[in-house]
């Protein structure tokens, strides 16, 4: 009788595993070369490309039909092997580097057809992290050791260069009636030696003969993550004002760049998360700091200026006037999230935050690249409130002393994760509307909890999604699936990827999903509007439907 029972299970667990949806296929293409290098057009939507180190295919993301496909040495004579490759979908180019001791080839190509545009060997130390795209006038900035050079995008003609301006142009402003350039400066961490007597630079440009028309410094530290390349600033012109925005707000006249105020400090999160094994080529990690919160006239803003101790202070937005300083946060390492909302501005203390990687690690005979974006937990844990009027202490709750994912709102309702429980507090007061647990989803301990639509709450758990009504806490769908992490969400579509490089398109309006087995190490990039994956591995690229 045992024995029946166990094969009845078993076939019912096939049977079920069986009725699973795979993501259909709207093209499978099979190239004659290896794919080292991958890319899709998220915006328009019309080519993907994938290359080994001496060849390269660009694809029609309609039809799947490979639109061209060239050994590098056919497109630049002087080009062997590759060891980088950028693309600049918004000019419909591709940068190819060869490194050669001191004589780097650039090769300038056009996406669209495979035609070398220009080459040059003029510009050393080039790479990925130093060259700027400026749509507006279709024009590179090379950021080089000792000047920002400007060149034509399809021609490679050199309009100016300065030495005035030091470290790769970062968020900008093109002003095209002025035909000026109003930008930041910054320095990845990959390229420290590289940009000598390097200084916190924000300056205006004008762009017609490279002329410095006003410059000043800056607070803080402007940076780019490692693998997604989001910048983690804003620089924004309105009302003839310069709003950067970096670990504070820091504000500039337009038309002569004297600082008008400042509400920032500089802050930098060491060993916040140790790096992962293996030898590390890119590492950050992100979401450590909430940004300022703009309610109206007012601005709040995180001083984290001491490791030690924090604070949460008010100004007056149009003359940086400081309106009051609140009680000190102790031994808070990290605090990714600030809430405005009914008088209260609300603190999420500790929980997830963001690590970008890139690391060489060998498993077993085999020496492995991989690139990683993944949620790391942070200590200490905790919920505190301060009132708007005044900045005293509201309330502090002592139920996250063990864990936090994050925190998200709902209008009134604020959703606060532990990883086993979700929690509805009242902003007024800290208490608990309803506590409601997440193993009620079946996909394990949650990582992360995300907002969808008007009232729906986002369990990623270990195992799949599951969603809760954000009213009452009572559970919606959900959809368990194999040990996986976040990879991307778009629109309603969120996917999940394993250690193995599988993946699951979620819909996050049933929890219901649609897999695809793929090789370990494969590169999958979801379409803009989510309706389609675009996986990479070994030779072969496939377009997969979501939905």
């Amino acid at each position: 009788m045992k024995k029946v029972f166990i094969f009845t299970f078993a076939m019912l667990a096939s049977v079920m595993l069986r009725a699973q949806e795979v993501m259909p296929k709207v093209w499978e293409t099979r190239l004659s070369h290896k794919i080292h290098y991958t890319g899709t057009d998220r915006e328009e939507g019309k080519y993907n490309y994938a290359a080994s180190d001496k060849e390269m295919s660009v694809i029609d993301n309609t039809t799947g039909k490979v639109v061209w496909d060239k050994k590098f040495s056919q497109i630049a004579s002087k080009l062997r092997k590759i060891d980088e490759l950028i693309p600049f979908w918004e000019s419909n180019t591709i940068f190819l580097f060869d490194r050669k001791l001191g004589k780097d080839q650039i090769a300038c190509i056009d996406l669209r057809t495979g035609e070398g545009l220009w080459t040059t060997d003029k510009y050393q130390d080039v790479s990925e992290y130093n060259v700027t795209y400026i749509a507006e006038d279709d024009c590179f900035a090379l950021s080089l050791k000792t000047s920002l050079v400007y060149i034509r995008a399809r021609t490679g003609e050199e309009l100016w260069s300065t030495s005035k301006f030091k470290g790769v142009v970062g968020e900008y402003h093109y002003d095209g009636k002025e035909k000026t350039l109003t930008m930041v400066n910054f320095m990845p961490s990959l390229l420290g030696a590289l940009f000598t007597g390097f200084k916190n630079q924000i300056a205006k440009i004008n762009v017609t003969n490279g002329e410095i028309v006003w410059e000043n410094t800056y607070v803080g530290r402007a940076e780019r993550k490692v693998i997604s390349k989001e910048f983690l600033f804003d620089l924004d012109v309105a009302n003839d004002k310069v709003f950067l925005r970096m670990n504070g707000m820091q504000v500039y006249d337009y038309k002569t760049g004297a600082k008008l105020w400042s509400a920032a400090f500089d802050y930098t999160p060491d060993k916040v998360v140790k790096k992962p094994g293996g030898k590390v080529h890119l590492f950050g990690v992100y979401g450590t700091v909430a940004a300022p919160v703009v309610d109206g006239d007012v601005l709040y803003v995180l001083d984290m200026t001491s490791k030690k101790s924090q604070y949460v202070k008010k100004y007056d937005i149009h003359t940086g006037q400081l309106l009051w300083t609140s009680k000190e946060i102790q031994g808070a390492r990290v605090i990714p999230n600030m809430e405005v909302y009914g008088g209260k501005v609300l603190l999420q203390i500790g929980g997830m935050v963001e690590v970008q990687y890139k690391r060489t690690y060998r498993s077993g005979d085999q020496v492995i690249t991989e690139t990683g974006i993944v949620y790391q937990n942070v200590k200490p844990f905790g919920v505190q409130a301060f009132n708007t009027t005044d900045g005293s202490q509201a309330w502090v709750s002592e139920r996250f002393k063990k864990g936090i994912t994050n925190m998200i709102s709902f209008g009134e309702n604020v959703i606060v994760c532990s990883g086993k429980e979700l929690y509805s507090l009242d902003i007024q007061t800290g208490k608990e509307k309803y506590s409601s647990p997440v193993s009620k989803g079946g996909v394990g301990k949650a990582s992360l909890i995300l907002p969808y639509q008007d009232n729906t709450i986002v369990v990623v758990g270990q195992k799949g999604i599951s969603t809760f009504n954000a009213t009452d806490g009572h559970l919606l769908h959900s959809g368990k699936y194999k040990t996986s992490t976040l990879e991307e969400v778009k629109g309603n579509i969120l996917v999940m990827k394993t250690p193995k490089s599988d993946i699951a398109a979620f819909d996050l309006n049933t929890c219901k999903y649609k897999k695809f087995n793929a090789r370990k190490g494969a590169v999958a990039m979801m379409s803009n509007g989510g309706e389609y994956v675009y996986v990479y591995e070994n030779r072969t690229v496939t377009k997969l439907a979501t939905k």
